[in-house]
C-alpha cells in the first residue's frame, strides 16, 4: 500500500507567502487605484492592468521553483543512491540534476519577458 503524500511545512509556508504577495500587489499596486480615473486608464491604453501582470510573473516563478525543488529532490536521492553503487555515473547525474533545475530558469525567463512587456 503507498503511503499518502506529505507535504513539508516549509512548502506550504513558501505558498502562503506566494499567495500573499500577490494579493498585496493586486489590491494595492497603484494602477489598482487609478483604476476608476477614465484618463488614467485611457494613458495606460487598451492593455491588462499591470497587477495581473505582477501576479502572472510572480506565479511563473513561484511554481517553476516549487516544480523545481520538487524534481531536484526526486532526482538528487535516485542519484545519491546510484552513485553510491556506481561512482563512475557522477557526470551523467548531475546533467539530470542540471535539467531538473532548468525548470525554474524557465519560470524566471517567464517572469523577466512579463515584467518587460509593461514598460
Amino acid at each position: 500500500m503507498k503511503k499518502p503524500l506529505e507535504v513539508p511545512l516549509a512548502l506550504v509556508a513558501l505558498a502562503l507567502m506566494l499567495g500573499l504577495a500577490s494579493t498585496a500587489l493586486l489590491l494595492w499596486s497603484p494602477n489598482a487605484q487609478a483604476a476608476g480615473d477614465a484618463a488614467a486608464a485611457a494613458a495606460r491604453g487598451a492593455g491588462v492592468d499591470s497587477s495581473w501582470v505582477f501576479i502572472g510573473a510572480a506565479l511563473a516563478t513561484g511554481m517553476s521553483s516549487l516544480g523545481a525543488g520538487w524534481a531536484v529532490a526526486k532526482v538528487g536521492t535516485a542519484a545519491v543512491g546510484a552513485l553510491a553503487e556506481k561512482p563512475e555515473l557522477f557526470g551523467r547525474l548531475l546533467i539530470f540534476i542540471g535539467l531538473a533545475e532548468g525548470i525554474a530558469i524557465y519560470g524566471l525567463i517567464v517572469s523577466i519577458l512579463m515584467l518587460n512587456r509593461l514598460g
